[in-house]
């Protein structure tokens, strides 16, 4: 069923309500928190489904790896980038390598202190020279 977002007028409560289509034109919706009729639709969030490869073209622009190893701060941001637009759970390694990048630290730097991130991958290789 769809869902559909309303702001009540009277006590500014935001509520979502499930109706078929059909039930869409006759329904009388009602604030669930205080039961005015006096509601508002709004439009929610869009979303869309996009796929693994076609979240990565939009994403990285070949051109703009041109020197993205010497800046640790663009790295940190496009693995953010990565990260969000995947929506994958990576874990608190994850966050705090990219914070450390974020803040300008050399990669090597993070691979001397964070040791553990080499038992990491599948074939014991952290991945940092890829």
């Amino acid at each position: 069923m769809p869902t559909y977002e309303y702001l009540c007028e009277e006590c500014h409560k935001r509520f979502t309500v499930f109706l078929t289509y059909a039930e869409y034109d006759a329904a009388e919706v009602r604030c669930p928190a205080c039961g005015s009729g006096q509601v508002r639709r709004r439009i929610g969030r869009i979303r869309i489904s996009k796929s693994e490869e076609s979240r990565m073209e939009n994403l990285v622009n070949p051109s703009s790896l041109d020197g993205i190893e010497d800046d640790p701060k663009a790295m940190g941001r496009l693995m953010r980038q990565m990260q969000s637009e995947l929506g994958e759970e990576v874990g608190p390694e994850f966050d705090e390598v990219v914070s450390r990048l974020e803040k300008g630290q050399d990669p090597e730097q993070i691979e001397r202190e964070m040791p553990e991130l080499a038992d990491l991958g599948d074939d014991g290789d952290p991945g940092w020279d890829d």
